[in-house]
């Protein structure tokens, strides 16, 4: 009887070191910013803020051609209690195109393409009353595509255009949704780009399409997209946008971008623009930005304007 223990704790630690030489090294990567920046009116002031970011990567090719890859990201701002922004697992060849197993925070196919042209103005800290501006569903989508979500790169076919496909699991009150994306960069200088996705939150499902376009000539580049949430609950919203940006030389650049929301049923829209500057100098790009805003939470008059400027700083190293 002892020589069967034996053989098998033998076997067993066999196996645990079989098992530890498939085991790969995590590199740690942050960012050292810093940003100030001041927002008019009554839920306005000064503050600071520098970067709080950690993202531990890890991967690699195996003998049969695929590449692994595993990502977690630390972010004090965000899930405190899971402890984890994001984390998700990749799998993928040239054949195949490439899975992501998504946890948390990887978004699906659609939601990947949803950054408006002019850089999202209408989340850069803006509140009205005791809140924030609208949340808007056309840009956000439902909080179960950053859940859960299966996102498959497909391989290439044609060059110059990138395909994805995405199932996002449902889970309470939320209903399973799929989505796609397209994007198109065959053209030097132009990338166009198509998604189509769903919110599908029980209480407020909804089909959300994302486009847009951007496309660079000499120093000038320009920008525009849009997007739609057509609610079954009638709740329908549009976000508009456009930047113009002009690189003054190698290490300056300069732009203009607008923004604006329409809901279903509001005789204001939320209007946003925003002036920004940007100079890299040694490893180190300041940025400097004058953003404002109009008719926030769907309301006219003084106290829906608001003004916010931020002055940023960061380095590589």
């Amino acid at each position: 009887m002892n020589k069967f223990k034996k053989l098998g704790l033998t076997a067993l630690a066999g196996s645990l070191v079989a098992t530890t030489a498939f085991a790969g090294e995590m590199s740690v990567n942050g960012n050292a910013s810093l940003t100030a920046k001041n927002n008019s009116g009554t839920t306005g002031g000064k503050s600071f803020t520098m970067g709080n970011q950690l993202t531990f990567t890890g991967g690699g090719e195996l003998d049969n051609g695929l590449n692994v890859a595993l990502s977690f990201v630390l972010d004090h701002g965000d899930n405190v209690a899971s402890g984890f922004d994001s984390h998700s697992i990749s799998i993928g060849s040239d054949t195949l195109g490439t899975f992501t197993f998504a946890g948390d925070g990887t978004g699906n196919a659609q939601s990947a393409l949803d950054t408006t042209a002019a850089g999202d103005i209408w989340d850069n800290g803006f509140t009205y009353g005791a809140g924030r501006a609208t949340s808007y569903t056309a840009v956000n989508g439902s909080t179960a595509a950053n859940n859960k979500t299966v996102n498959w790169s497909l391989p290439s076919f044609v060059d110059g255009v990138a395909m994805a496909v995405s199932y996002t699991a449902g889970h309470t009150a939320t209903e399973s949704t799929a989505a796609f994306g397209l994007t198109y960069t065959g053209i030097e200088g132009l990338t166009a780009y198509y998604g189509s996705g769903e919110d599908g939150a029980t209480a407020g499902k909804a089909d959300i399409t994302t486009m847009g376009a951007s496309y660079a000539m000499g120093s000038f580049t320009a920008a525009v997209s849009q997007l739609e949430s057509d609610s079954v609950s009638g709740s329908d919203e549009e976000l508009t946008s456009f930047k113009l940006s002009y690189t003054v030389t190698d290490d300056l650049s300069v732009s203009y971008g607008e923004e604006t929301h329409e809901t279903a049923g509001s005789s204001v829209d939320e209007e946003f623009e925003s002036i920004s500057v940007s100079y890299t100098t040694g490893g180190m790009t300041i940025t400097a930005s004058n953003n404002e805003a109009k008719g926030l939470g769907n309301t006219a008059g003084a106290a829906s304007e608001q003004t916010r400027w931020k002055l940023g700083a960061s380095f590589a190293f």
